[in-house]
Protein backbone atom coordinates (compact mmCIF):
# COMPACT_ATOMS: atom_id res chain seq x y z
CA UNK A 1 0.00 0.00 0.00
CA UNK A 2 1.13 3.51 -0.68
CA UNK A 3 0.08 6.82 0.70
CA UNK A 4 -2.34 8.93 -1.24
CA UNK A 5 -1.29 11.01 -4.20
CA UNK A 6 -4.03 13.42 -3.28
CA UNK A 7 -3.23 14.32 0.30
CA UNK A 8 -6.59 15.95 0.77
CA UNK A 9 -8.25 12.73 -0.31
CA UNK A 10 -7.39 10.15 2.28
CA UNK A 11 -7.33 6.94 0.28
CA UNK A 12 -3.88 6.03 -1.05
CA UNK A 13 -3.51 5.67 -4.83
CA UNK A 14 -2.64 2.00 -4.85
CA UNK A 15 -5.81 1.36 -2.83
CA UNK A 16 -7.68 3.59 -5.25
CA UNK A 17 -6.41 1.48 -8.10
CA UNK A 18 -7.55 -1.76 -6.46
CA UNK A 19 -10.82 -0.50 -5.01
CA UNK A 20 -11.81 2.36 -7.31
CA UNK A 21 -12.71 4.04 -4.07
CA UNK A 22 -12.85 7.52 -5.54
CA UNK A 23 -15.05 6.73 -8.49
CA UNK A 24 -18.80 6.84 -8.66
CA UNK A 25 -19.00 3.19 -9.65
CA UNK A 26 -19.10 0.22 -7.30
CA UNK A 27 -15.99 0.24 -5.14
CA UNK A 28 -15.19 -3.48 -5.45
CA UNK A 29 -15.40 -5.37 -8.73
CA UNK A 30 -15.75 -9.19 -8.97
CA UNK A 31 -12.06 -9.63 -9.83
CA UNK A 32 -10.93 -7.36 -7.02
CA UNK A 33 -7.79 -8.30 -5.08
CA UNK A 34 -6.94 -6.91 -1.66
CA UNK A 35 -3.88 -4.60 -1.59
CA UNK A 36 -0.78 -5.71 0.28
CA UNK A 37 1.96 -4.17 2.39
CA UNK A 38 4.68 -4.09 -0.27
CA UNK A 39 8.44 -3.67 0.15
CA UNK A 40 8.26 -0.13 -1.22
CA UNK A 41 5.54 0.71 1.30
CA UNK A 42 7.71 -0.68 4.09
CA UNK A 43 10.48 1.72 3.09
CA UNK A 44 7.94 4.54 3.05
CA UNK A 45 6.80 3.72 6.60
CA UNK A 46 10.36 3.67 7.93
CA UNK A 47 11.22 6.97 6.21
CA UNK A 48 7.99 8.56 7.48
CA UNK A 49 8.73 7.51 11.05
CA UNK A 50 12.24 8.98 10.84
CA UNK A 51 10.81 12.27 9.55
CA UNK A 52 8.14 12.13 12.25
CA UNK A 53 10.71 11.91 15.04
CA UNK A 54 12.89 14.69 13.64
CA UNK A 55 9.96 17.00 12.82
CA UNK A 56 8.36 16.49 16.24
CA UNK A 57 11.56 17.24 18.20
CA UNK A 58 12.69 20.16 16.02
CA UNK A 59 9.34 21.94 15.78
CA UNK A 60 8.66 21.50 19.49
CA UNK A 61 12.10 23.00 20.10
CA UNK A 62 11.26 26.01 17.93
CA UNK A 63 7.96 26.45 19.74
CA UNK A 64 9.64 26.24 23.13
CA UNK A 65 12.43 28.63 22.16
CA UNK A 66 10.05 31.29 20.84
CA UNK A 67 7.59 30.93 23.72
CA UNK A 68 9.95 30.60 26.69
CA UNK A 69 13.56 30.79 25.51
CA UNK A 70 15.82 33.31 23.84
CA UNK A 71 13.42 33.43 20.90
CA UNK A 72 11.39 35.91 22.93
CA UNK A 73 13.85 38.52 21.63
CA UNK A 74 12.06 38.39 18.31
CA UNK A 75 9.82 41.33 17.55
CA UNK A 76 6.40 40.95 19.14
CA UNK A 77 4.68 40.82 15.75
CA UNK A 78 7.04 38.08 14.50
CA UNK A 79 6.69 35.66 17.41
CA UNK A 80 3.07 34.69 16.63
CA UNK A 81 4.05 34.03 13.00
CA UNK A 82 6.92 31.69 13.88
CA UNK A 83 4.84 29.97 16.57
CA UNK A 84 1.92 29.49 14.18
CA UNK A 85 4.21 28.01 11.54
CA UNK A 86 5.63 25.60 14.12
CA UNK A 87 2.11 24.63 15.27
CA UNK A 88 1.04 24.01 11.65
CA UNK A 89 4.11 21.86 11.07
CA UNK A 90 3.34 19.95 14.28
CA UNK A 91 -0.18 19.28 13.02
CA UNK A 92 1.30 17.87 9.84
CA UNK A 93 3.70 15.85 11.98
CA UNK A 94 1.18 14.40 14.44
CA UNK A 95 -1.75 13.96 12.02
CA UNK A 96 -0.55 13.35 8.47
CA UNK A 97 2.59 11.30 9.15
CA UNK A 98 1.22 8.82 11.74
CA UNK A 99 -2.00 8.39 9.77
CA UNK A 100 -0.07 7.61 6.61
CA UNK A 101 2.33 5.20 8.34
CA UNK A 102 -0.35 3.26 10.21
CA UNK A 103 -2.61 3.10 7.15
CA UNK A 104 0.21 1.72 5.05
CA UNK A 105 0.79 -1.03 7.62
CA UNK A 106 -2.86 -1.99 8.18
CA UNK A 107 -3.75 -1.60 4.47
CA UNK A 108 -7.47 -1.36 5.27
CA UNK A 109 -9.33 0.99 7.63
CA UNK A 110 -9.95 -0.15 11.22
CA UNK A 111 -10.83 3.19 12.82
CA UNK A 112 -14.56 3.28 12.19
CA UNK A 113 -16.68 5.90 10.44
CA UNK A 114 -16.28 8.77 12.94
CA UNK A 115 -12.49 8.52 13.03
CA UNK A 116 -12.40 8.26 9.24
CA UNK A 117 -14.20 11.60 8.91
CA UNK A 118 -12.24 13.30 11.70
CA UNK A 119 -8.76 12.31 10.52
CA UNK A 120 -9.48 13.21 6.89
CA UNK A 121 -10.71 16.60 8.12
CA UNK A 122 -7.63 17.17 10.32
CA UNK A 123 -5.37 16.11 7.47
CA UNK A 124 -6.67 18.76 5.10
CA UNK A 125 -6.90 21.34 7.91
CA UNK A 126 -3.21 20.85 8.72
CA UNK A 127 -2.16 21.22 5.09
CA UNK A 128 -4.21 24.38 4.53
CA UNK A 129 -2.99 26.02 7.73
CA UNK A 130 0.64 25.34 6.85
CA UNK A 131 0.26 26.91 3.40
CA UNK A 132 -1.81 29.90 4.58
CA UNK A 133 0.59 30.79 7.39
CA UNK A 134 3.40 30.97 4.84
CA UNK A 135 1.20 33.43 2.95
CA UNK A 136 0.74 35.52 6.12
CA UNK A 137 4.50 35.57 6.70
CA UNK A 138 5.08 36.68 3.11
CA UNK A 139 2.53 39.49 3.44
CA UNK A 140 4.16 40.61 6.69
CA UNK A 141 7.62 40.73 5.05
CA UNK A 142 6.22 42.69 2.11
CA UNK A 143 4.68 45.28 4.41
CA UNK A 144 7.86 45.50 6.52
CA UNK A 145 10.03 46.24 3.46
CA UNK A 146 7.65 48.49 1.54
CA UNK A 147 6.35 50.39 4.59
CA UNK A 148 9.19 50.30 7.14
CA UNK A 149 7.80 53.19 9.21
CA UNK A 150 4.37 51.58 9.62
CA UNK A 151 5.42 49.06 12.26
CA UNK A 152 3.25 50.02 15.22
CA UNK A 153 0.17 48.25 13.87
CA UNK A 154 2.09 45.15 12.75
CA UNK A 155 1.09 43.01 15.74
CA UNK A 156 -2.63 43.72 15.35
CA UNK A 157 -2.46 43.27 11.58
CA UNK A 158 -0.67 39.92 11.90
CA UNK A 159 -3.14 38.67 14.51
CA UNK A 160 -6.00 39.41 12.15
CA UNK A 161 -4.26 37.67 9.23
CA UNK A 162 -3.47 34.64 11.38
CA UNK A 163 -7.08 34.44 12.57
CA UNK A 164 -8.21 34.57 8.94
CA UNK A 165 -5.68 31.89 7.93
CA UNK A 166 -6.80 29.46 10.64
CA UNK A 167 -10.49 30.19 9.98
CA UNK A 168 -10.15 29.63 6.23
CA UNK A 169 -8.28 26.38 6.89
CA UNK A 170 -11.11 25.22 9.13
CA UNK A 171 -13.75 26.20 6.58
CA UNK A 172 -12.05 24.65 3.55
CA UNK A 173 -11.36 21.38 5.36
CA UNK A 174 -14.91 20.97 6.70
CA UNK A 175 -16.32 19.19 3.58
CA UNK A 176 -14.11 16.22 4.48
CA UNK A 177 -16.47 15.52 7.38
CA UNK A 178 -19.29 14.85 4.93
CA UNK A 179 -17.71 13.17 1.90
CA UNK A 180 -15.61 10.50 3.63
CA UNK A 181 -17.01 7.38 5.22
CA UNK A 182 -15.93 3.90 6.23
CA UNK A 183 -17.40 1.33 3.82
CA UNK A 184 -17.21 -2.47 4.15
CA UNK A 185 -17.02 -4.60 1.03
CA UNK A 186 -19.90 -6.99 0.35
CA UNK A 187 -18.82 -10.59 0.84
CA UNK A 188 -15.24 -9.58 1.68
CA UNK A 189 -13.66 -8.85 5.05
CA UNK A 190 -12.28 -5.49 3.95
CA UNK A 191 -13.18 -1.96 5.08
CA UNK A 192 -11.87 1.27 3.64
CA UNK A 193 -12.20 5.00 4.35
CA UNK A 194 -13.36 6.33 0.98
CA UNK A 195 -15.47 8.95 -0.78
CA UNK A 196 -17.66 6.35 -2.53
CA UNK A 197 -21.22 7.61 -2.90
CA UNK A 198 -20.37 11.26 -2.22
CA UNK A 199 -19.96 12.12 -5.92
CA UNK A 200 -22.33 10.99 -8.65
CA UNK A 201 -19.76 11.41 -11.41
CA UNK A 202 -16.00 11.24 -11.47
CA UNK A 203 -15.67 14.76 -12.91
CA UNK A 204 -17.33 16.15 -9.77
CA UNK A 205 -14.60 14.67 -7.61
CA UNK A 206 -11.96 15.92 -10.01
CA UNK A 207 -13.37 19.44 -9.63
CA UNK A 208 -13.27 19.02 -5.85
CA UNK A 209 -9.64 17.91 -5.99
CA UNK A 210 -8.66 20.73 -8.32
CA UNK A 211 -10.35 23.28 -6.07
CA UNK A 212 -8.24 22.18 -3.12
CA UNK A 213 -5.14 22.02 -5.29
CA UNK A 214 -5.73 25.68 -6.16
CA UNK A 215 -6.34 26.71 -2.54
CA UNK A 216 -3.50 24.59 -1.17
CA UNK A 217 -0.83 25.33 -3.72
CA UNK A 218 -1.66 27.67 -6.61
CA UNK A 219 -3.12 30.62 -4.66
CA UNK A 220 -0.47 30.53 -1.90
CA UNK A 221 2.28 30.25 -4.51
CA UNK A 222 0.94 33.20 -6.50
CA UNK A 223 0.56 35.40 -3.41
CA UNK A 224 4.01 34.51 -2.07
CA UNK A 225 5.62 35.01 -5.48
CA UNK A 226 3.91 38.39 -5.83
CA UNK A 227 5.06 39.50 -2.36
CA UNK A 228 8.71 38.62 -2.85
CA UNK A 229 8.76 39.92 -6.42
CA UNK A 230 7.50 43.25 -5.14
CA UNK A 231 10.14 43.19 -2.40
CA UNK A 232 12.94 42.57 -4.91
CA UNK A 233 11.61 45.36 -7.13
CA UNK A 234 11.64 47.73 -4.14
CA UNK A 235 15.22 46.78 -3.23
CA UNK A 236 16.29 47.25 -6.84
CA UNK A 237 14.65 50.68 -6.98
CA UNK A 238 16.46 51.72 -3.81
CA UNK A 239 19.75 50.59 -5.30
CA UNK A 240 19.10 52.65 -8.47
CA UNK A 241 18.28 55.73 -6.39
CA UNK A 242 21.44 55.29 -4.34
CA UNK A 243 23.60 55.52 -7.47
CA UNK A 244 22.64 59.15 -7.88
CA UNK A 245 23.76 60.13 -4.39
CA UNK A 246 27.17 61.33 -3.29
CA UNK A 247 29.84 58.59 -3.15
CA UNK A 248 30.19 58.98 0.61
CA UNK A 249 26.45 58.56 1.04
CA UNK A 250 26.05 55.74 -1.45
CA UNK A 251 24.75 52.53 0.07
CA UNK A 252 23.88 49.13 -1.31
CA UNK A 253 20.28 47.93 -1.49
CA UNK A 254 20.77 45.57 1.43
CA UNK A 255 22.39 48.32 3.53
CA UNK A 256 19.24 50.41 3.18
CA UNK A 257 17.31 47.68 5.02
CA UNK A 258 18.15 46.97 8.68
CA UNK A 259 20.36 43.92 9.11
CA UNK A 260 17.87 41.95 11.22
CA UNK A 261 15.04 42.69 8.81
CA UNK A 262 17.15 41.53 5.86
CA UNK A 263 18.06 38.33 7.71
CA UNK A 264 14.38 37.61 8.42
CA UNK A 265 13.57 38.33 4.77
CA UNK A 266 16.19 35.84 3.61
CA UNK A 267 14.92 33.25 6.07
CA UNK A 268 11.30 33.53 4.92
CA UNK A 269 12.33 33.37 1.24
CA UNK A 270 14.21 30.12 1.90
CA UNK A 271 11.21 28.71 3.81
CA UNK A 272 8.91 29.48 0.87
CA UNK A 273 11.38 28.00 -1.62
CA UNK A 274 11.58 24.80 0.45
CA UNK A 275 7.77 24.55 0.41
CA UNK A 276 7.69 24.88 -3.38
CA UNK A 277 10.59 22.48 -3.98
CA UNK A 278 9.27 19.79 -1.62
CA UNK A 279 5.62 19.74 -2.71
CA UNK A 280 5.63 20.66 -6.42
CA UNK A 281 6.60 17.16 -7.73
CA UNK A 282 3.96 15.48 -5.58
CA UNK A 283 1.19 17.86 -6.62
CA UNK A 284 2.10 17.45 -10.30
CA UNK A 285 1.87 13.68 -9.88
CA UNK A 286 -1.51 14.17 -8.21
CA UNK A 287 -2.81 16.20 -11.15
CA UNK A 288 -1.69 13.46 -13.52
CA UNK A 289 -3.57 10.89 -11.44
CA UNK A 290 -6.80 12.92 -11.26
CA UNK A 291 -7.08 13.13 -15.03
CA UNK A 292 -5.48 9.77 -15.91
CA UNK A 293 -5.98 7.25 -13.07
CA UNK A 294 -4.42 4.54 -15.21
CA UNK A 295 -1.07 6.25 -14.67
CA UNK A 296 -0.73 4.10 -11.54
CA UNK A 297 -0.13 1.13 -13.81
CA UNK A 298 2.63 2.79 -15.82
CA UNK A 299 4.59 4.54 -13.04
CA UNK A 300 6.68 2.55 -10.54
CA UNK A 301 5.22 2.34 -7.06
CA UNK A 302 8.39 3.66 -5.45
CA UNK A 303 7.97 6.98 -7.31
CA UNK A 304 4.77 7.70 -5.38
CA UNK A 305 6.45 6.82 -2.09
CA UNK A 306 9.57 8.91 -2.71
CA UNK A 307 7.62 12.01 -3.71
CA UNK A 308 5.32 11.74 -0.70
CA UNK A 309 8.24 11.37 1.72
CA UNK A 310 9.99 14.28 0.00
CA UNK A 311 6.89 16.42 0.46
CA UNK A 312 6.73 15.59 4.16
CA UNK A 313 10.37 16.60 4.46
CA UNK A 314 9.13 20.19 4.24
CA UNK A 315 7.98 19.98 7.88
CA UNK A 316 11.59 19.24 8.82
CA UNK A 317 13.00 22.04 6.67
CA UNK A 318 11.24 24.90 8.49
CA UNK A 319 12.95 24.39 11.90
CA UNK A 320 16.30 23.75 10.18
CA UNK A 321 16.02 27.02 8.25
CA UNK A 322 14.88 28.88 11.36
CA UNK A 323 17.88 27.56 13.26
CA UNK A 324 20.33 28.55 10.53
CA UNK A 325 19.12 32.15 10.56
CA UNK A 326 18.42 32.53 14.30
CA UNK A 327 21.38 32.47 16.73
CA UNK A 328 19.06 32.55 19.76
CA UNK A 329 17.52 29.21 18.74
CA UNK A 330 20.94 27.64 18.36
CA UNK A 331 21.90 29.04 21.77
CA UNK A 332 18.80 27.45 23.34
CA UNK A 333 19.66 24.10 21.78
CA UNK A 334 23.25 24.34 22.98
CA UNK A 335 22.17 25.24 26.50
CA UNK A 336 19.67 22.37 26.57
CA UNK A 337 22.30 19.94 25.31
CA UNK A 338 24.82 21.08 27.92
CA UNK A 339 22.31 20.64 30.75
CA UNK A 340 21.86 17.04 29.76
CA UNK A 341 25.54 16.37 29.31
CA UNK A 342 27.17 14.71 32.30
CA UNK A 343 30.58 16.06 31.44
CA UNK A 344 29.49 19.73 31.47
CA UNK A 345 30.39 21.68 34.57
CA UNK A 346 28.30 24.68 35.76
CA UNK A 347 31.16 27.00 34.83
CA UNK A 348 31.42 25.69 31.25
CA UNK A 349 27.67 25.88 30.82
CA UNK A 350 27.62 29.47 32.08
CA UNK A 351 30.49 30.37 29.77
CA UNK A 352 28.81 28.77 26.76
CA UNK A 353 25.46 30.43 27.46
CA UNK A 354 27.12 33.82 27.86
CA UNK A 355 29.03 33.39 24.62
CA UNK A 356 25.93 32.23 22.76
CA UNK A 357 23.83 34.98 24.28
CA UNK A 358 26.31 37.63 23.22
CA UNK A 359 26.31 36.31 19.67
CA UNK A 360 22.51 36.20 19.51
CA UNK A 361 22.25 39.64 21.06
CA UNK A 362 24.57 41.05 18.43
CA UNK A 363 22.66 39.42 15.61
CA UNK A 364 19.20 40.28 16.90
CA UNK A 365 19.75 43.54 18.69
CA UNK A 366 17.66 45.35 16.12
CA UNK A 367 14.77 42.91 16.60
CA UNK A 368 12.90 44.60 19.43
CA UNK A 369 10.52 42.68 21.62
CA UNK A 370 7.01 43.81 22.38
CA UNK A 371 7.97 45.78 25.46
CA UNK A 372 10.87 47.60 23.84
CA UNK A 373 10.44 50.87 22.07
CA UNK A 374 12.46 51.28 18.89
CA UNK A 375 12.03 53.00 15.59
CA UNK A 376 13.57 50.06 13.74
CA UNK A 377 11.31 47.05 13.58
CA UNK A 378 11.62 43.91 11.58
Amino acid sequence: MSGNLSLFLATPPELQENTSSNSSSAPWSPDWAAPTFTRAAQFRVVATLVLFLFAAVSNLSVLGSVAWGRGRRLASHLRPLIMSLAVADLMMTFVVMPLDAVWNVTVQWYGGDALCKLLCFLKLFAMHSSAFILVVISLDRRHAILHPLDSFNASRRNRKMLLLAWSLSLLLASPQLFIFRAIKADGVDFTQCVTHGSFRHRWQETVYNMFHFITLYVVPLLVMSGCYTRILIEINQQMLKSRGTEPCLRRSGTDMIPKARMKTLKMTIVIVVSFVVCWTPYYLLGIWYWFQPEMLRVTPEYIHHILFVFGNFNTCCDPIIYGLYTPSFRADLAACWCRRSRNSSPRSLEHLSARRGAASGEAESDIPSGDQHSSIQQ
